[in-house]
């Protein structure tokens, strides 16, 4: 196995789904007091979201409220309470080739820019026979670190 040729950083979100984001807001946003930060609707995706935050800054964790737009279609956000996490990803280009390389299976779409606005690509949650390391039933999403989140992650590494 060569060299890994790019860090994984920290945690960038985690995503939440439930048939009504509604009662996803009640627990995160009226009783931990996470503040909604935006909002994001995608057909494509089946997914009407509220994005929440938590922490400042570099540092700050994006936490995703999720429902479906259509109960019925694919995907079912709402199916699988944890939907993914996120982890931010200071070279995702190198990581995807590399891991593809290394026999990591990712879901369909490439590197593609997400709801927050961040370049984002998707680990499949389960290997085959051709890339067989997924995430073990755990979807993952890897997001581009912009610039400030990399530096801010140095810095706290080199103490």
């Amino acid at each position: 196995m060569s060299q890994r040729p790019f860090k994984t950083l920290g945690i960038q979100q985690i995503a939440i789904g439930g048939p009504s984001k509604e009662k996803l807001k009640t627990l995160w946003v009226d009783m931990l007091g996470l503040e909604v930060t935006g909002n994001f609707v995608s057909e494509r995706e089946n997914v009407d979201e509220d994005i929440c935050a938590m922490g400042a800054g570099a540092f700050k964790v994006e936490v995703d409220l999720m429902q479906p737009l259509d109960p019925e279609k694919k995907p079912a956000v709402h199916t699988t309470p944890l939907n993914h996490v996120g982890v931010w990803i200071d070279d995702l280009p190198k990581a995807v080739e590399w891991l593809s390389a290394q026999g990591v299976r990712f879901a369909p779409g490439g590197i593609r820019r997400g709801a927050a606005g961040f370049d984002i690509t998707f680990l499949h949650p389960k290997g085959n026979e051709e890339f067989p390391i997924g995430g073990e039933g755990v979807l993952i999403e890897l997001v581009q670190a912009p610039p400030e989140v990399v530096d801010a992650f140095a810095r706290l590494a080199a103490g």
